[in-house]
């Protein structure tokens, strides 16, 4: 791929796919969006203005929620426990929104 600032295609190429510019005036399902405060790939504010455009412009009433972790980075919590307390609240968002369903 080129260099997105000087070559037009690699540009529009990037942009299919971008989170942030593809959010639409639509229906979304519940979402959970986790960042890390240290993430040097994703900055944490990434997901943040991604979750707001996403709350802003969702014609539902489904869940949409945002969590940064202030001790974690890419790869999530770096503890044996601390990862464990990430899984709990994937699974319990998973169950709220499977129970709001039934």
């Amino acid at each position: 791929m080129g260099d997105p600032i000087r070559d037009a295609t690699a540009f529009r190429i990037i942009l299919a796919y971008s989170p942030y510019e593809n959010v639409r005036v639509q229906s979304y399902p519940a979402i959970l969006a986790l960042a890390g405060l240290t993430d040097p790939r994703v900055l944490y504010w990434e997901p943040a203005k991604w979750i707001a455009r996403l709350r802003r412009l969702h014609k539902d009433e489904n869940l949409i929620a945002f969590r940064t972790n202030l001790d974690a980075g890419h790869a999530g919590a770096a503890g044996r426990f601390d990862r464990l307390k990430e899984v709990a609240l994937a699974y319990a968002f998973a169950i709220k929104v499977a129970g709001a369903a039934l």
